[in-house]
């Protein structure tokens, strides 16, 4: 599993938005930028539509606050999937990215296989990079959502001033 103090991997992910899907390198999107990004096992499910997502759209002007210059969503799933979600949930503030091959989220080695639910899919997580780079990171336990909720990194960032 990624740590911190370790950078983003090369590998790349689709801009989910506006009808455009733009696949880029994660270490070139996020270069130069203070970026918290959070993962979630599926778009469209249960707590990632009701609470994990919300919470990072709700909260969004505060992460601006604390100088965060990109809020990132990372689903494997496909872009099309996550530009449709973004919509949905009125995430225009926050970067829908797709891993539809898992690509980042295996090399991150946060992925999990989960059979019938979708098969590999992401853990649920929250990090957030400087220049590419981990700083902080928040990965839930099985079933849980406390970690990476907006609220909690919200406050690693009020700690990190």
């Amino acid at each position: 599993m990624i740590k911190v103090g370790e950078r983003i991997p090369a590998l790349n992910v689709t801009v989910a938005a506006a009808g455009k899907h733009d696949s880029v390198s994660a270490a070139d999107l996020f270069a130069g930028k203070k970026v918290v990004l959070f993962a979630l096992p599926g778009a469209f499910t249960p707590t990632c539509s009701a609470a994990h997502l919300p919470g990072y759209v709700v909260n969004a002007d505060a992460f601006r606050a604390r100088g965060v210059d990109m809020i990132a969503c990372l689903s494997v799933n496909d872009a099309f999937v996550m530009e449709a979600w973004g919509k949905a949930q009125n995430a225009e503030a926050i970067t829908m990215l797709a891993d539809g091959g898992a690509a980042l989220t295996k090399a991150l080695g946060l992925a999990m296989e989960t059979g019938d639910f979708g098969g590999m899919r992401s853990q649920r997580y929250a990090m957030i990079l400087e220049d590419g780079v981990v700083k902080t990171l928040n990965v839930e336990a099985p079933k849980q959502f406390e970690v990476s909720k907006a609220e909690t990194l919200l406050a690693a960032l009020q700690e990190d001033q």
